[in-house]
């Protein structure tokens, strides 16, 4: 029987996916591609998962497409032509990203060593992105003459802006994790040796956290970039109505004058 390509596992509240083709740095074929979105379903159905954390086995997170794979890569025909590269992009990527973004809790990417081409923005894409120092991540679509996909070209300049954006993706070099922290790409390095644990506590602060309180942060974060500053604030009214006639609301007040912790549960 063939091991998974995508391992699950269960912690409280979190859930953890990891990448699982340590053999080839956990690049993306089709097959793990089916695996990862049914696991990311399964987690966004089920009410008692209240944080994802998406990692890698072995030395890589995930080096990207790979290219050796014929249900995603671009493959010559008899003729010499090539397949629609765009093709791949409609039906895995672009799939994956969006869900992604639209995870009903938030999303840890637990970047544990190399973050290649789509694999570095599919660890961009998560709410919030922990490396261990020697992990890396590189804009890799350069070298084989292609652009920055899996919502690359949305996420570099908005995280970094326009003038590190194009270095990364033009130049294509290797970024360390902790110039991708100071860059403001990720959000935190740490040692290897602190990685797994600094992982768990913060899968387990943001699973205690208000769960839609903390999505409705990412939506409305998103969306602002589109908005000027009037419909911003509109957009903040709109969520402040929702989020303050929800049960964690009323909790977190509750908590907050009776000096105790909360116990959010709105999701």
């Amino acid at each position: 029987m063939e091991e998974s390509l995508v391992r699950v596992s269960h912690s409280g509240a979190v859930r953890t996916l990891a990448l699982n083709r340590p053999h080839a740095l956990n690049s993306f074929t089709g097959a793990m591609h089916g695996e990862l979105r049914a696991a990311l379903d399964a987690a966004a159905n089920d009410r008692e998962v209240r944080c994802v954390v998406v990692t890698g086995t072995g030395r890589g997170f995930c080096a990207g497409q790979d290219l050796a794979d014929p249900a995603v890569a671009p493959n010559r025909d008899a003729g010499g032509g090539t397949a629609d590269v765009g093709a791949a992009i409609e039906r895995y990527y672009k799939p994956l990203a969006l869900r992604i973004r639209s995870m009903p809790v938030p999303v840890v990417a637990a970047v544990n060593g190399v973050a290649a081409g789509a694999g570095a923005n599919f660890a961009l894409l998560c709410d919030i992105v922990v490396a261990a120092r020697s992990a890396s991540f590189i804009q890799a679509f350069s070298k084989i003459g292609l652009i920055p996909d899996c919502g690359g070209t949305w996420l570099l300049p908005r995280l970094v802006g326009r003038a590190h954006a194009l270095g990364l993706a033009m130049l294509g070099d290797k970024l360390g994790a902790e110039d991708a922290a100071r860059l403001g790409l990720i959000w935190k390095c740490c040692d290897d040796a602190a990685f797994p644990a600094e992982v768990e506590a913060l899968a387990a602060r943001l699973a205690a956290l208000p769960t839609r309180a903390l999505v409705a942060t990412r939506k409305a974060l998103d969306a602002s970039q589109e908005l000027d500053l009037a419909a911003a604030l509109s957009l903040e009214a709109d969520a402040q109505r929702t989020l303050g006639a929800a049960h964690d609301f009323q909790e977190g007040v509750a908590a907050f004058l009776a000096k105790r912790p909360a116990s959010f549960s709105d999701r």
